[in-house]
């Protein structure tokens, strides 16, 4: 007989249960608390056992009740219980299938986000907090946030509510109105009402997963502009998806789960907001759509459908899963989910189609929208194929400044996505105070809107650009076209004193060598005056440069190029090479212009970092030559080329040019192949 036993501490475990009893299947489900035994849905085929088990009373239970197959799917903090489980299976032979809690990092970002190890460490950075805290981590971990009397009286915690939690809770000295005991699953909108009725300051959390409400945490608390701490998973699981899980399931027991009840769902890029700029494809799908969600202004207009307002991927997976389950077998029920602009565009829905893809059963489409940039260039009766764009939508001053002068200088069009009348007014100031008078720029505002309107201004008219709507512009740059788009500069732009510096035509011969591709991330090692990086990082914004040098004055005359050349993403690292690479993220690429002596081992670090990296290295003496054949030799590369480069210059000497020599240059550039090298074992 295969007997199996969920261990149910998650959604996903009664999720499990259920779909074992609608197949036919007989189980047993473990649950730690009464509150838990109460959550899970009364099924005929599932036993439901409580309490708490160690490792003997796990291993008499499997043994008892003769379990032949173990599903953990316990909370992702539930770790001493995992291994009680895995040990205890493993001791009786049982299978054991851990089943993974999908993890929701990949919908969140923002800069109010704080990452911590553990419990303790948190506790201690809630010292520097002010105000109250809602503390979401439940009463297990609450004694590590009640040591210190000055955390305690702030603390509004948010537990299950079960006799058990609560008495946590008042063991702990918290009570009354501290205490919020409540069932999830939380909305955001729930967390931000808690938040303002309660004053909150911060919020903690663990990394739950998009089943624990993850998502809608970080979204409240950016809404409500408040810090999120939270508590990264303890360690990196092994186990499976849910689905994978129910794959192993109908292979170990010889069956197939019953047929999901399909769903339809639409993607649907809405366009810039009015009714005419919905394709008829799309507006067709929402006609036919039982369930519309989506921003609240995109969905409000059709107050005949089913609507919820969501747009963050995990809550709207999380939400189609219960509507699923909600529909008889073989219904067929059709979802549009609505999307502002373009699907392609700077748009959500690519990563939502991810989700739904791994998440859920029913077929999925894509239709797309008209995008505010194909509005404004047939407003202003212009193309846009042959034009750049940017956004600085959503980005803070600061962070998009250079990037953007970078593209505007590349590009004779350039179309830019702004967040509203304060992105314009900063643009403008920018564009003054880098004396660009000769761009033109015109703004369209409220597009597709009756109030639209498409305006040329000057760059002080942009200033004093105030009222309130959407925002898009098109910047001509007429002398855009004669920028110089290769690298190739003259020696004597660089600040260097009496520094060492790789020479012009080595200097580009070095860099083609680097074969460098987009989002290249390079360490110049010996950088010197930083000729090299420099050059390099103007290539492309996208290209990241780290310039590592041990002496001062080189890094002073670093320090002085990386602001002459407005290289925000050159890095200067001061130290030696190679211990001060250890802690520095992996390169793509590496140039090497100076060693120390130090070569071998500041190869073996690059190839510790990345074994399939592309190096080049400059040396002017015999001796660096051999040290460097000697130092390749240790490794498996590809691609090898050694060059010696000579170059003679021009000096006036009378009515006569003479060329001078310099001195030859060897020009040594591979790629690692991968694989093991001397000192390692193959």
């Amino acid at each position: 007989m295969k007997r199996i036993v969920i261990f149910a501490g998650t959604t996903e475990g009664r999720e499990l249960s259920q779909e074992l009893s609608e197949a036919g299947i007989s189980h047993l489900v473990c649950v730690a608390t009464e509150y838990g035994q109460m959550t899970m849905p009364k099924q005929s085929l599932a036993e439901v056992c409580c309490g708490r088990l160690d490792l003997e009373e796990m291993k008499t239970f499997f043994r008892e009740r003769e379990v032949s197959l173990v599903v953990d799917a316990t909370h992702p903090y539930a770790t001493v219980v995992t291994e009680h489980i895995k040990e205890g299976a493993a001791a009786l032979g049982c299978t054991y299938l851990r089943l993974l809690r999908q993890d929701g990092r990949a919908d969140v970002e923002g800069e109010h986000l704080r990452w911590f190890f553990d419990h303790e460490s948190c506790e201690e950075a809630l010292g520097e907090v002010e105000g109250n805290i809602l503390l979401t981590t439940g009463s297990k971990d609450l004694f590590r946030y009640c040591i210190r009397e000055k955390i305690r009286k702030r603390l509004f915690v948010r537990v299950l509510p079960g006799t058990e939690s609560i008495g946590l809770c008042e063991e702990q000295g918290i009570c009354g109105r501290q205490i919020l005991a409540l069932q999830g699953p939380f909305s955001t909108e729930l967390n931000e009402a808690l938040i303002h009725q309660y004053g909150i300051s911060c919020m903690v959390t663990k990394a739950s997963g998009r089943s624990g409400g993850f998502s809608e945490k970080v979204e409240a608390a950016a809404n409500t502009k408040i810090p999120l701490f939270v508590i990264g998973r303890p360690k990196e699981e092994k186990g499976y998806s849910y689905g994978d899980v129910k794959r192993q399931l109908e292979e170990y027991l010889g069956i197939e789960f019953p047929g999901q009840k399909k769903m339809e769902i639409t993607l649907i890029g809405m366009g810039m907001g009015t009714e005419g700029t919905v394709t008829k494809e799309g507006e067709a799908a929402i006609l036919q759509a039982d369930l519309l969600l989506g921003a609240k202004r995109l969905i409000a207009p059709y107050t005949s459908k089913r609507r919820k307002a969501m747009y963050l991927p995990g809550e709207i997976v999380r939400y189609l899963n219960e509507y699923q389950r909600e529909s008889v077998l073989g219904e067929k029920r059709r979802v549009a989910i609505l999307f502002s602009g373009d699907s392609g565009f700077y748009s959500g829905s690519r990563k939502l189609f991810l989700a739904l893809k791994e998440e859920i059963e029913g077929d999925i489409r894509v239709l797309p929208g008209i995008s505010s940039i194909s509005a404004m260039a047939a407003a202003c009766g212009d193309s846009w194929q042959d034009a750049g764009i940017y956004s600085i939508h959503g980005k803070k001053q600061g962070e998009w400044e250079e990037e953007f002068l970078f593209y505007l200088g590349s590009h004779a069009k350039l179309f830019v996505l702004v967040s509203g009348p304060e992105d314009v007014r900063a643009m403008g100031r920018l564009l003054k105070e880098e004396g660009m008078g000769d761009v033109e720029v015109k703004v369209g505002y409220q597009l597709s809107y009756p109030d639209q309107e498409i305006k040329s201004l000057t760059l002080e008219q942009c200033e004093t650009v105030e009222k309130p709507g959407l925002y898009v512009c098109l910047i001509y740059h007429h002398s855009a076209p004669f920028r110089q788009i290769t690298h190739g500069w003259e020696d004597g732009v660089f600040c260097r004193d009496k520094v060492p510096m790789t020479k012009e035509e080595i200097r580009e011969i070095s860099i083609c060598k680097l074969r460098l591709t987009k989002n290249a991330l390079v360490w110049d090692v010996g950088s010197g005056t930083g000729s090299i990086a420099m050059e390099t990082a103007a290539l492309s914004p996208e290209i990241s440069v780290y310039a590592i040098e041990k002496k001062n004055l080189a890094a002073e005359l670093l320090k002085q190029n990386k602001g002459k050349f407005r290289a925000n993403n050159v890095t200067l690292i001061v130290g030696e090479a190679p211990k001060i690479l250890e802690e520095l993220p992996a390169p793509t690429h590496a140039f090497i212009g100076g060693s120390g002596g130090n070569l071998k081992e500041i190869l073996a670090c690059l190839y510790q970092k990345n074994s399939t990296m592309r190096v080049v290295i400059n040396a002017i003496t015999l001796e660096t030559m051999t040290e460097i054949t000697e130092a390749i030799n240790r490794f498996l590369v590809r691609d090898l080329s050694i060059v010696q480069v000579q170059v003679s210059r021009s000096k006036k000497v009378g009515g006569y040019h003479l060329m001078m020599g310099e001195n030859p240059v060897w020009i040594c550039s591979f790629t690692f192949e991968g694989g093991s090298h001397e000192g390692e074992e193959s």
